[in-house]
């Protein structure tokens, strides 16, 4: 009998969920879409801010084909109920600390789901990624650098999802300033 995940390590994990790329497909939006219908079904009626972020949401790059997703919901909300109706719908939650609440769902036993999603749930306002994605589709010469960039750190971090998304900080950090200099309060 498989170990439940639960009971995985973090390298049993990385291994049963390698990193891996794969060139843009235009199912990511159509996937994007019909989680985004299935999440108003089931979050609160409030002026939440739901946004297709990630590799997967900019145009013509190689990506991780999972999709990712950034929630922001009103100060006055309380993130914890948000929680309780986001992983009373499926989700797994996957890490809780001062920026928000990470969760994932089609991970299982036997590796990845066909449809894989990481929800970002956030205040309103912490959303750097809509910036990068931003700059990213209106910058397709920067978003093959950010392509290659990607490319290059695959097979040496293939088993370690920290040490691939910290290789990606510095040149995700610079666009994203970039991004938020050009579109000043564009996600206020």
């Amino acid at each position: 009998m498989a170990k439940k995940l639960s009971e995985m390590t973090l390298e049993e994990l990385w291994h049963l969920f390698p990193i891996y790329l794969t060139e843009h497909n235009d199912k990511w939006d159509t996937w994007y879409n019909e989680e985004y219908q299935r999440l108003c079904a089931f979050l609160p009626n409030t002026k939440m801010r739901i946004n297709h972020i990630g590799s997967t949401a900019i145009k013509n790059i190689w990506a991780k084909p999972i999709i990712d997703i950034l929630a922001e919901i009103p100060l006055e909300n309380d993130i914890n109920n948000v929680k309780d109706l986001i992983v009373l719908n499926g989700y797994i939650c996957m890490a809780e600390n001062a920026q928000g609440i990470s969760f994932n769902k089609g991970y299982t036993e036997n590796g990845f789901a066909e449809k894989v999603f990481h929800l970002h749930l956030r205040y309103w306002g912490n959303n750097d990624e809509l910036y990068f994605r931003d700059y990213m589709n209106s910058n397709p010469v920067i978003a093959k650098e950010y392509e290659k960039l990607k490319l290059s750190l695959w097979k040496p971090y293939k088993y370690n999802r920290d040490g691939y998304t910290n290789a990606k900080h510095e040149f995700i950090s610079k666009y994203t300033q970039k991004a938020k200099d050009e579109y000043k309060g564009r996600y206020l």
